[in-house]
């Protein structure tokens, strides 16, 4: 078998067909892993979002355990102290 004359036009024309559905496929492939991309991305802000809300809530939660550590501990220094001036 021959190979084609390359400045045959035909030829030219059938590679030039072969080279756009080679680059159709390759741009769908990477279309569709940026979809992918795009879509674990959103999936990734909302697990975020959602775990910035939690933590917020756990610690508008805490801060009244050191304001009751505090309270309780100046009122045993308070028993202890009372408790001495009275012997």
């Amino acid at each position: 078998m021959t190979e084609p004359d390359p400045n045959d036009p035909v030829a030219v024309a059938l590679e030039l067909e072969r080279l756009r559905g080679t680059l159709e496929a390759g741009f769908a492939r990477v279309d569709g892993s940026l979809a992918l991309l795009v879509q674990r991305s959103d999936q990734t802000d909302k697990q975020l979002a959602d775990h910035e809300s939690r933590l917020d809530a756990l610690e508008r939660a805490r801060w009244p355990l050191a304001s009751i550590a505090a309270l309780t501990a100046g009122a045993g220094v308070l028993l202890a102290a009372w408790e001495l001036a009275g012997r």
